[in-house]
């Protein structure tokens, strides 16, 4: 451990491709040597926040350290060494949470308050709280060229974006959180590397030779691919150790192209569960896949790779579709009551179906026995579906309250793990766009065109479409905290809340056992109803009153319901749920 004077440090880097490797330290330079298994060495003298990077051959240009604990000038920049203060953990007394039963809340800290920053962010901790929430998911915080992004730009998987606040800026956060009793996601990317600072290739066989939709490929199966798993594994459990971060969101894990027989995800679980057992606290990985692949979170003992959850776009979309009516895309096979129906029962909507979107069958069955639906984690709105719309617009800006009401009812009350993306739970009206700050013209240039021809080919108008590298995109995207007290949004949070607060109380909604599960629906007069327990999720998302049939004490609606003289069945009016206690 470094203290404030010159010591001697380690310096090491994984580097089979160039013949010589030098380390600069500060205004020193030292030679490094070579071992038979690609890495290099040097103990040189050093102070705790000395800067440091490495020449590869004969070029003079100081590249950052793969894994750079620190950038705190840009990723194009010297490293710098850097050591969490210990003695500033607060959460000695935290032993973690498990996701079942959870309720997860995803941000991005940029956007989430006026100044973009942990220390910003923690101050609205309490509001979360208040809510409900049990898990805060951050978008990705690992650096990245720029200033501001979505974040999947990152090119040093180590380091912390300095302008949220840097490791240290991180560290606050985390335990601001668990001092709150909020577990912390962190989103990670291991499926690609952004397209500015992105200097791995020039140390060793990081890349592959294919690519996917945001470059090419990581090399996690090729020659040379053991020190890259190494190297993102360690990542994963550094955040983990170091930061006391309790869960991992996997970006985009069906770009993980790994035909090795044990699969890198299910290496990355066996790690995680190793670590878990040694820190006494719940670690949990959470996939983001296109595959519709119950592997992913099956038991190892069952042949998956025993992550213990993941995104269910389907969910997604069965229930945006029907209620917001929008057939565009990969909505095309959604909307149908029947098909909400489904999807409800069964977690996937394409099992084994065929996609028209694809052009193809897709996905596979998930056996509702064995599988726990807390597994998957469903969603009214994410950073993608709302960012991925051509000018980011929120589902707020149109659909009425109502509509917004049913979609959160849907997930707050099905056997799922329910996910709010920041804002939604007061329907904010500000929008939620694409935004980069490429420094370099070229690529901001190319970033914009890609962008207009990607909608165009789906035909929107691409005058519509906002520059990502203007400023103003990134600011419109900020959210209005002063909403809050204003109707409808003071009206809808107050729906989200008791929403919340009934899932925590009743334990008919955390089961997560699908066979326990009943739905009936009318498709000509658009009524559905979600049966838990003694709960009955009665919705109308037609326009006209409807009577269903399912009877009991309201408990929670969005407009009143009126029961029927019997009890057995009740008035729902237009755009409007009940949440019903017929026990």
């Amino acid at each position: 451990m470094l203290g404030n004077v010159t010591s001697t440090h380690r310096f090491e880097v994984w580097a089979p491709t160039p013949s010589t490797v030098r380390l600069r330290v500060d205004d020193a330079v030292h030679d490094m040597t070579a071992s038979s298994d690609g890495w290099w060495r040097v103990d040189a003298p050093a102070e705790l926040e000395s800067r440091y990077g490495f020449l590869l051959d004969d070029d003079d240009t100081v590249l950052p350290d793969p894994r750079s604990p620190r950038q705190p000038d840009g990723v194009h920049s010297p490293s710098q060494l850097h050591e969490l203060d210990r003695s500033a953990w607060t959460d000695a007394a935290w032993t973690g949470r498990q996701l079942a039963g959870a309720v997860l809340y995803e941000l991005h800290i940029g956007t989430f308050t006026p100044a973009g920053t942990f220390d910003s962010a923690i101050e609205r901790l309490d509001h979360l709280v208040d809510l409900g929430i049990t898990f805060v998911e951050i978008m990705p915080v690992n650096a990245f060229n720029g200033d501001h992004n979505w974040g999947y730009d990152g090119v040093l998987w180590y380091a912390v974006h300095e302008n949220y606040g840097g490791p240290d800026g991180l560290q606050r956060f985390v335990d601001a959180c668990h001092t709150r009793g909020l577990a912390v996601v962190l989103d990670a990317v291991y499926n690609h590397l952004g397209p500015s600072g992105n200097y791995l290739d020039r140390y060793g066989p990081y890349l592959a030779e294919g690519a996917n939709t945001w470059g090419r490929t990581i090399n996690i199966a090729g020659a040379g691919a053991a020190e890259v798993r190494t190297y993102i594994i360690q990542n994963a459990l550094r955040w983990f150790r170091e930061f006391h971060i309790d869960a991992l969101r996997l970006d985009a894990v069906h770009a993980l192209v790994d035909d090795t027989a044990i699969h890198i995800l299910e290496e990355l679980a066996v790690e995680t569960q190793r670590l878990s057992a040694h820190v006494r606290r719940p670690l949990t990985l959470i996939a983001e896949s296109d595959l519709n692949d119950p592997k992913l979170i099956s038991a190892r003992s069952a042949g998956g790779y025993g992550l213990q959850a993941q995104w269910d776009d389907d969910l997604h979309h069965a229930i945006h579709a029907a209620v917001s009516g929008e057939r565009q895309g990969y909505y095309g096979d959604f909307g149908s009551l029947s098909c909400l129906a489904h999807t409800m029962r069964h977690g996937f909507f394409h099992a084994g179906t065929y996609s028209s979107f694809r052009g193809r069958q897709h996905g596979r069955p998930i056996d509702v026995r064995r599988t726990p639906a807390s597994s998957l984690i469903a969603y009214t709105c994410t950073h993608d579906q709302i960012g991925n719309r051509a000018i980011g617009d929120r589902p707020a800006s149109y659909l009425d309250a109502g509509q917004l009401a049913c979609k959160a009812a849907l997930v707050l009350t099905s056997p799922y793990t329910p996910m709010l993306f920041m804002g939604e739970e007061w329907a904010a009206s500000t929008p939620f766009q694409f935004f980069t700050s490429h420094p370099e013209p070229e690529l901001a240039k190319a970033t914009a065109t890609g962008r207009k021809s990607e909608f165009e080919e789906h035909g929107w108008d691409t005058d519509d479409i906002p520059d990502p590298q203007d400023p103003e995109t990134f600011l419109r995207s900020k959210l209005d905290w002063s909403e809050l007290g204003d109707q409808p949004h003071a009206q809808l949070l107050d729906c989200y809340r008791r929403l919340i607060a009934l899932r925590r109380e009743r334990p008919e909604l955390t089961d997560p056992w699908l066979p326990q599960l009943t739905v009936d629906y009318d498709e000509d007069h658009q009524w559905i109803v979600v049966r838990r327990g003694g709960l009955r999720l009665a919705c109308n998302l037609g326009t006209e009153p409807v009577t269903v049939p399912a009877g009991g004490r309201p408990l929670i609606w969005w407009e009143q319901p009126t029961p029927d003289e019997t009890g057995s069945a009740t008035l729902i009016p237009g755009h409007s749920f009940a949440v019903l206690d017929a026990t």
